[in-house]
C-alpha cells in the first residue's frame, strides 16, 4: 500500500474518490466544494436525485457510488456517510477509526467490481511515495487507487475526553490510515485449497494491501509525520497479531527469540537472548520453576533502544507463555482452546519495539520478555513447591496455573536491576479480570497514579479502554504463606486480578509501575471495526502513544 498526497481533487486519477458526507448535507454544494469548477462536468442534480432514491442521507457508514463516465479523471466517486457533524467531532478518533476500517472493506468490494477496468490505476505512479505498507502476494490485477478528500477543519476541536479529540486533518489521516491497515489483516497461512481457489484467496488478501491511497488538503510535513506513525503502528499491530495467530508448536520461546533478533537487526537495537543455563546463572528461580515442566526450552529476551540524551528509561515487560496448559493445575479442554494467545503480552512489546526502532522517541525503552510454555511434564512444578525469585523472595506455589505472575516477577526484578526508571507490564494474567470487566476493557493497576492516568489517556485515541482496579492493603493478607515469604495465588474467587497485581508489586522496588491485565481483550471471537477474529494485540497503540509522547 502506498500513501501519497495530492493538492487538487479534481485532477486525481484515482480509481475511487472517497468523499465524506455529513447527515442531510446538500450533495451538489459538497461536490462543488470538492472538485471546484470541474464539478460542472457532473450532472449534480441527477446524482443528488439518485442518491436520495437509493436512500442515501449521509448516515454513519452509508455508501453511495457512481461512475464519473469520463467527466473527471477519477473513475468513480464513493460517498461515505459520516453521520451528524457535531457527533463526529465529539467522538473524535474513534469515529475516524471506524471510518478507516469500514472504507477499507468497502474499497475491497469496489476493487472486485472494477478489476477489469482499463488503466484503472493510471495515476497511481505519480508523486513521490512517502511510505509503504503491506506485502506483495502473488499475481493479481492492477492496484486500486483511492483518494480521500478531507475538508479543512477550522478552529479547535470540539471538547471531548482527554486524548480522544481530533484537532487537525493530519490526525484524521493518522486515525484513518492506522485503522485501514489493521482492517487489512488476514492470517490464512495454513489454509489449503486447490490451485484456483488458492489464487483467488491470494488476490483477496491483496485487495487491501495493494491499494494506493491519496489525501488532499493536508500540510505535507505534518501529513508525512502522521502517515509514518500510522503505518508503523498499524503494521506493528498486524505483526503482533500474526505472532499470536501462529500455532504454539511453531511460535515457541525460541521462535519468539528469532523474531526479537529480527526486530533488533532491522532497527539497530541491542538484543540479548538468555538460554536456560544463563537464566539459571541470573538466579531466576521463579521463571525457571514454570519452565521446567515443558520440553521446549525457555528464553529470556531483552531488547533495548537507547535514545540520545534520554532523561529516563521505561521498561516494558510482556508475558510470554507461548502455551498455557495450566501445568499440574490443568485447565479444562475449553479453557485451553485459545491458550496460544497467552503470549500476547510478549507479542505486544515486540511490536512496540518495532515502532520505537522506526520512529525513535526521546525516551530510552527496555523491552523484557520471559518466554516459556507452562506444561505438565514429568519435571513440572507441583502445588506446594517453594521457589526462590531473582530478588531473593521465596514463593509457595499453590496454583501452577497462576504462572504468569511467576515469570513476570523475575522479569520485573531484572528490569529494575538494569536501571529502568519506570516499569509497565502487560499480560493476559487473570480470568478474574474477564469476570470483572468482560471484553470491553483491560484492567490497570499500579503504584503511581500519574503513570496510570497517562496510560489510560494514551489508549483513548485507539479505543483501548482501561478500568483501574484497587490495590488495597487488605489484599496482602491473601498472599501470606505459612512456609514462604508469599504464595503465588490469593484467595480463590476473591479479587483475583488485584491480588495478582499485589503479588507483582513485591518485585518493582517501589519504582513507578503500572500493570495492564489484558486477559479479556487480547482475543476476540467476532469482527469489530478494525479488529478481526483472533488476537487483537490490544495495548500496542496505548504503549506507542505513551512512549512517543515523551
Amino acid at each position: 500500500m502506498q500513501i501519497k498526497i495530492e493538492n487538487d481533487a479534481s485532477k486525481s486519477a484515482a480509481m475511487v474518490m472517497v468523499v465524506g458526507v455529513h447527515l442531510n448535507e446538500a450533495l451538489p454544494k459538497l461536490l462543488q466544494e470538492v472538485f471546484g469548477n470541474a464539478a460542472s462536468a457532473l450532472d449534480l442534480a441527477s446524482i443528488a436525485a439518485a442518491a436520495r432514491g437509493d436512500g442515501f442521507k449521509g448516515k454513519i457508514n452509508q455508501v453511495f457510488t457512481f461512475p464519473t463516465l469520463g467527466a473527471l479523471p477519477c473513475k468513480r466517486i464513493l460517498l461515505y456517510g459520516l453521520g451528524a457533524e457535531a457527533e463526529l467531532k465529539t467522538v473524535g478518533y474513534s469515529g475516524y477509526r471506524k471510518i478507516g476500517a469500514n472504507i477499507a472493506k468497502r474499497l475491497a468490494a469496489v476493487r472486485r467490481a472494477t478489476a477489469t477496468e482499463s488503466n484503472a490505476d493510471k495515476g497511481a505512479s505519480k508523486g513521490k511515495s512517502l511510505a509503504t505498507a503491506g506485502t506483495t502476494v502473488g499475481a493479481r490485477s492492477k492496484a486500486l487507487s483511492a483518494c480521500f478528500y478531507l475538508r479543512p477543519r477550522k478552529g479547535k476541536a470540539t471538547k471531548a475526553p482527554v486524548g480522544a479529540a481530533i484537532a487537525s486533518n493530519e490526525q484524521i489521516v493518522e486515525a484513518i490510515v492506522e485503522a485501514f491497515i489493521m482492517a487489512s489483516f488476514s492470517f490464512e497461512k495454513y489454509k489449503s485449497m486447490k490451485e484456483a481457489g488458492k489464487k483467488a484467496r491470494l488476490e483477496n488478501i491483496a485487495e487491501l494491501s495493494d491499494i494506493n491511497l491519496y489525501f488532499v488538503n493536508c500540510d505535507k510535513a505534518a501529513f508525512e509525520k502522521a502517515v509514518n506513525k500510522a503505518i508503523a503502528v498499524g503494521r506493528a499491530v498486524n505483526m503482533s497479531r500474526e505472532l499470536i495467530a501462529e500455532p504454539p508448536a511453531f511460535m515457541t520461546p525460541s521462535r519468539l527469540a528469532v523474531e526479537a533478533r529480527r526486530i533488533a537487526k532491522d532497527h539497530d537495537l541491542s538484543v540479548k537472548i538468555f538460554d536456560e543455563v544463563q537464566i539459571a546463572k541470573l538466579a531466576m528461580g521463579s521463571f525457571l520453576g514454570v519452565a521446567r515442566g515443558a520440553k521446549e526450552p525457555p528464553r529470556f529476551i531483552v531488547l533495548k533502544y537507547t535514545a540520545p540524551k534520554a532523561k529516563k528509561t521505561v521498561a516494558i515487560v510482556g508475558k510470554g507463555v507461548t502455551f498455557d496448559s495450566g501445568g499440574l493445575s490443568l485447565k479444562t479442554a475449553g479453557g485451553m482452546e485459545h491458550m496460544k494467545y497467552d503470549m500476547s503480552g510478549a507479542a505486544i512489546v515486540l511490536g512496540v519495539m518495532d515502532v520505537i526502532g522506526k520512529l525513535k522517541p526521546k525516551v530510552s525503552v527496555l523491552c523484557v520478555v520471559p518466554a516459556t510454555e507452562n506444561m505438565p511434564g514429568s519435571a513440572a512444578l507441583h502445588p506446594g513447591d517453594v521457589l526462590i525469585a531473582m530478588n531473593g523472595k521465596t514463593i509457595e506455589v499453590n496454583n501452577t496455573d497462576a504462572e504468569g505472575r511467576l515469570i513476570l516477577a523475575d522479569a520485573l526484578t531484572y528490569a529494575c536491576q538494569q536501571g529502568a526508571d519506570e516499569l509497565i507490564d502487560i499480560a493476559t494474567l487473570t480470568g478474574a479480570v474477564v469476570s470483572a470487566l468482560g471484553r470491553a476493557a483491560a484492567g490497570i493497576m499500579g503504584n503511581n497514579q500519574d503513570l496510570i492516568d497517562n496510560l489510560k489517556a494514551a489508549g483513548l485515541p485507539s479505543g483501548e479502554k482501561y478500568w483501574q482496579l484497587p490495590m488495597f492493603d487488605e489484599y496482602k493478607e491473601a498472599l501470606k504463606s505459612d512456609v514462604a515469604d508469599l504464595k503465588n495465588a490469593g484467595s480463590r474467587g476473591e479479587a483475583g486480578s488485584s491480588c495478582a497485581a499485589m503479588f507483582l508489586q513485591e518485585f518493582v522496588e517501589e519504582k513507578p509501575w503500572a500493570h495492564m491485565d489484558i486477559a479479556g481483550v487480547a482475543w476476540t471471537e467476532r469482527e469489530r471495526d478494525e479488529l478481526n477474529k483472533g488476537g487483537t494485540a490490544f495495548g500496542i497503540r496505548t504503549l506507542c502513544s505513551y512512549l512517543l509522547s515523551h
